[in-house]
């Protein structure tokens, strides 16, 4: 018997195991909930879609699934960009957006059990309550889930002091392909106790186990940044200024990077304050304590100029470092309204450099962009690497699509050419899964694989993703 099939001969037992309305056989929504934002990623038919309201709903369609070998995506908010939350003919969708609860805020310990619907910034505003903070911040942190973020180790403009969601997960529980609910990790700030195989299952994108509950490490409110803006001639300037910058001793709470192109978009988006003309933009924040602040951001200054910035200025007032941020924040909205003009295309890259060779990396994206008629806008981390070069095209036409993802391409090998990696925050999915084979060799390959066929030995979840 088909997948298809078994799942049609057998929902009505499922549906008897689920929550009441837990079971979605309406075609129209099904499709609705079939696929991310990623562009050129398969999406196939899904059998059935469970909106998954415990946990108990869970381990249901997990058992149900691993009894009729049904493949099953794990799904949040759908706001990935690797085609990992897509569908997969015959697949249940598990969605498990409505597992938000915020479980328990633990201010002595200085913790959070959180469910993986939760929404990064209704978290961070629940904290600050508290007088604690979630420093991880992804672009998406208004529309983001947690669970989304363990899956893909999201990162952020924080990330550059504050480090990625790895960084704060202490422990999860997990609900295994064939249904068992596992605790993994620790609630203590330490703990050694066996292979860490919470975080084996950070950033694996559903293809482990499904993540029902997360408990994350917390920090003290963060303080008001001092925030400063420099100007660029050209992105190589700006990139050799993040280098030099980090390698003296420099801990900025916030280091940003964005072409000229991508802060005409937002001008023309929205008034933010930013200069116009600009080849490249620098937006650096330092919280350190006092007059430190300032001092840090002196230090900015002076480097900055010494690579022939053009302008350079900062500000210790709270009005201007959320409208900085907001500009910053505003890339993804502010292209997409570009995008419309051109055609709707867009492929937003993910590459991670050693941050010593950003001047070098900006140098062969300006050579890659002008071999090609698609344009390159860049935006990204600088503080850390990980830059988002996106490919704007026609989606309606056949050579720009072509040219578009020969582009996307290039600019992955540069990533790997200059020792990086294909994905800093996004994830593999399925947009970059042959690139993953590319970057890992052939012994990180095996392993990968043997752990893969270990957890999930069936490969019900989420095949043809990552390393299916």
């Amino acid at each position: 018997m088909s997948a298809d099939a078994a799942v049609t001969a057998d929902l009505s037992g499922l549906a008897a195991e689920l929550s009441p309305g837990g079971l979605v056989t309406d075609r129209d929504v099904i499709d609705s909930y079939s696929a991310d934002k990623a562009l050129f990623c398969p999406v196939g038919q899904a059998a059935a879609l469970v909106r998954a309201v415990s946990v108990d709903d869970v381990v249901a369609v997990m058992r149900f699934a691993t009894e009729h070998r049904i493949p099953v995506v794990t799904q949040g908010a759908r706001t990935g960009l690797s085609g990992a939350a897509n569908a997969t003919d015959g697949a249940i969708l598990l969605n498990v957006a409505k597992l938000d609860a915020i479980v328990d805020i633990d201010e002595v310990n200085q913790t959070c059990r959180v469910q993986p619907g939760v929404i990064n910034q209704d978290l961070k505003q629940a904290l600050a309550e508290r007088g604690l903070s979630y420093p991880p911040d992804p672009g998406s942190v208004a529309i983001s889930t947690i669970g989304g973020n363990v899956a893909t180790n999201a990162g952020g403009m924080c990330c550059v002091k504050y480090g990625v969601t790895r960084d704060y997960v202490r422990g999860m529980t997990v609900v295994l392909p064939d249904g068992t609910v596992t605790r993994l990790g620790r609630q203590t700030a330490k703990g050694v106790a066996g292979l860490d195989l919470a975080g084996l299952f950070v950033g694996s994108e559903g293809t482990l186990g499904v993540i029902v509950e997360v408990t994350l490490g917390l920090k003290p409110l963060l303080a008001p940044p001092v925030t400063g803006v420099g100007i660029f001639a050209d992105m190589e300037s700006a990139g050799h200024t993040v280098s030099e910058f980090m390698a003296s001793g420099a801990a900025p709470s916030l280091l940003e990077l964005m072409d000229g192109g991508t802060v005409g978009m937002i001008n023309a988006y929205g008034d933010f304050g930013l200069p116009d003309g600009a080849g490249a933009l620098l937006l650096v924040q330092s919280d350190a304590p006092g007059p430190a602040g300032v001092t840090e951001l002196e230090s900015f200054e002076a480097i900055a100029k010494g690579q022939g910035a053009d302008e350079v200025f900062f500000s210790e007032d709270p009005a201007d470092s959320e409208m900085f941020v907001a500009a910053r924040r505003a890339v993804s909205p502010a292209m997409e309204k570009y995008v419309a003009g051109l055609g709707g295309g867009e492929l937003i890259d993910d590459v991670c450099v050693p941050r010593s060779r950003l001047g070098e990396f900006f140098a062969r994206l300006d050579e890659i962009a002008a071999a090609h008629t698609v344009e390159v806008a860049t935006a990204g981390h600088a503080g850390d690497g990980n830059m988002h070069p996106s490919v704007l095209f026609d989606a309606s036409d056949a050579a720009s699509v072509a040219e578009a993802k020969e582009t996307f391409a290039e600019i992955m090998q540069l990533g790997l050419d200059l020792g990086g990696t294909i994905t800093g925050e996004h994830g593999v999915g399925y947009l970059k899964k042959d690139w993953l084979m590319r970057e890992l060799d052939a012994g990180a390959r095996a392993l990968q694989t043997s752990i893969k066929a270990a957890v999930d030995p069936l490969g019900i979840l989420n095949p043809g993703k990552m390393l299916g």
